[in-house]
């Protein structure tokens, strides 16, 4: 397609902005609704970046889709930031199946475009991470190395990780299991998450999510092309329950 030079401009100055902080106003939004010449263009640079835009009613973001992205957040940088000084890959994968978790909190099942749970309360997410250990614990250490290789997720270790945090502190033991350094690392994923704009803390120990988030989940996080499966896998405890915090 051929576009003017103040189309380019216009784009190329979009671009610029996202690419600078990663989100741009409400006008952008209805620019790039409006304007066929600078969405095609924005969804073009973006995509040389490896990137996708994703729009809300008040924002725009540009998204990292893959890891080749030079905008992609990157496992030591979330170490560094969010994690212990001592943190391993465990730490991070752990990390990374506490925000599914989370997210799996908010819907019904994933076949629902929509979320059904407005806020979601520290406690209960952790109860739903130890539901979907003890879901992991069903399954025999060979059948998880497989299942490792499938998903490219390392259970073992984000089983072992959970299970040293229930006995780091005797004194830190709570009822139901719970403990303090349990929930301590939730709180530290939580600040990961609310950085990535993807929750809001509420106060009481509740947070909700984004719009930004909600768009995310709806796009690709319900599409097994880009989940590979490992929301149903997650989430077909005892023969596949609907409810997705079931």
């Amino acid at each position: 397609m051929n576009y003017s030079e103040a189309k380019v401009i216009q784009a190329f100055q979009l671009y610029t902005k996202l690419a600078r902080d990663g989100f741009s106003t409400i006008e952008d939004v209805k620019m790039y609704k409006s304007d066929d010449d600078i969405r095609s263009l924005l969804d073009h640079f973006s995509r040389e970046v490896a990137c996708i835009i994703v729009v809300t009613s008040e924002k725009m973001y540009l998204v990292p889709q893959t890891k080749f992205s030079p905008f992609h957040v990157s496992n030591e940088w979330i170490k560094r930031n969010y994690l212990s000084t001592k943190a391993t890959n465990a730490d991070l994968y752990l990390l990374y199946f506490s925000s599914l978790v989370l997210f799996g909190c908010f819907y019904d099942s994933y076949q629902t475009k929509e979320a059904t749970l407005t806020f979601l309360t520290m406690e209960k997410w952790l109860d739903e991470v130890s539901e979907r250990m003890h879901y992991l614990r069903t399954y025999d250490v060979e059948t998880l190395k497989k299942l490792e290789q499938e998903f490219s997720y390392n259970w073992l270790s984000i089983m072992e990780k959970w299970e040293d945090m229930n006995d780091i502190k005797e004194t830190a033991k709570r009822q139901a299991g719970r403990t303090i350094s349990r929930l301590s690392f939730l709180q530290q994923t939580k600040r990961f998450l609310i950085d990535q704009d993807l929750i809001k803390d509420i106060g009481n120990e509740e947070v909700e999510l984004t719009e930004k988030a909600k768009t995310i989940v709806q796009r690709y996080f319900m599409d097994i092309e880009y989940n590979k499966g490992i929301i149903e896998f997650l989430y077909s405890f005892e023969g596949g329950n609907e409810h997705a915090s079931d």
